[in-house]
């Protein structure tokens, strides 16, 4: 990813983003935690692709060249701490769980920019100690760098419900089953199917804020019905694909 642009702080602040809004790719001498209270929100590295829908927070760290891109309406909460400042040990993105209490406390804190009183200290206080304790949640699509896994994952990108087996899809690439699956390890660090999982949830996640129904999503995405993508939807992001986190 080519940067465009450098933003020396990360700022703290909550905004509004329309969907399909693009913010150029940039980076931050600073951390940052990135919420989405509504919609659901893409963060793009050079390393691949992290999504968070409204129960999970996107943790940027220091000096990370990253683009955002809005699905859905978006409520927007930026975070910003200094590099020194990393209590769960995170060096690269990271999509992290969040509770009701750490929600709470990340628009509080988002929306409270011109009081740097004493009780705003301990606010960031009780904020920091729910990152430390904050799952971590692997909603990461990496992205390829080999040619012949760029592009089968391009053909899988442009329609997820492609249910060919990698035996396949190789032949189609120029590249044999065992090759591949090699490749996917070494480059991707996760398996064919994970990664075809991952890609799946990743789209499933942007229709569904474009408001799609959930019968048509599960097809879109390769999933034989309904009930195994909701399955599949609640093991990965601790809900069913028809609730949302309220509107504040």
């Amino acid at each position: 990813m080519t940067e465009t642009r450098h933003l020396p702080v990360a700022p703290t602040r909550s905004q509004r983003l329309a969907h399909g809004l693009a913010i150029e790719p940039h980076r931050h001498d600073d951390h940052q935690i990135v919420y989405a209270a509504h919609g659901v929100l893409a963060i793009t590295t050079d390393s691949g692709s992290w999504v968070a829908p409204a129960n999970r927070a996107i943790w940027v760290p220091a000096g990370t060249v990253h683009a955002h891109q809005a699905h859905g309406d978006i409520e927007l909460h930026l975070v910003g701490l200094p590099a020194t400042e990393n209590p769960a040990g995170l060096n690269r993105p990271t999509v992290l769980s969040v509770t009701a209490l750490f929600r709470e406390l990340i628009l509080a804190y988002t929306r409270s920019t011109g009081d740097d009183g004493p009780a705003r200290e301990r606010l960031l206080g009780v904020l920091l100690d729910q990152l430390r304790a904050a799952p971590h949640r692997p909603v990461h699509l990496p992205a390829p760098s080999d040619p012949r896994l760029v592009e089968l994952c391009d053909m899988l990108r442009a329609d997820p419900a492609d249910s060919r087996t990698l035996a396949a899809l190789g032949r189609q690439v120029g590249a044999s089953e065992r090759t591949l699956s090699r490749l996917f390890k070494a480059d991707l660090g996760m398996t064919f199917p994970q990664w075809r999982t991952q890609l799946r949830l990743y789209r499933a996640l942007v229709l569904l804020a474009e408001d799609a129904p959930v019968t048509a999503v599960a097809h879109a995405c390769g999933w034989s019905s309904a009930s195994a993508f909701i399955d599949a939807f609640r093991r990965a992001f601790g809900r069913t694909p028809g609730v949302r986190a309220p509107v504040q």
